[in-house]
């Protein structure tokens, strides 16, 4: 599995339909399961960043997949990138 964090922000249309974001999140774990995923956390703030989702795929093209379609809704504009946890990032420095 691959780990990504996505920094979310609202468009206008998504601050306008604020009060769906619950729902539209539950949409997209619903997305995410349906890759083989899952969504390990998820957060909404108040801020520069909106809201913050970290989830898990079978890999990559997941991921791209299911941030365009993210996007391509409109409610939320995502900054993600692919984050690792301590045993991965230990093997990943340990071919320093």
């Amino acid at each position: 599995m691959v780990r990504y964090l996505s920094l979310l922000t609202f468009t206008q249309q998504g601050m306008s339909q604020i009060q769906e974001s619950p729902a539209r999140a539950t949409e997209f774990n619903a997305a995410v399961g349906a890759a083989g995923g899952r969504v390990v956390s998820q957060y909404w703030s108040l801020g520069e960043i909106d809201a913050a989702v970290v989830f898990e795929v079978p890999d990559d093209t997941s991921a791209a997949a299911l941030l365009a379609d993210l996007a391509k809704q409109g409610h939320v504009r995502a900054r993600s990138q692919r984050v690792y946890d301590e045993k991965e990032f230990g093997a990943i420095v340990a071919k320093l």
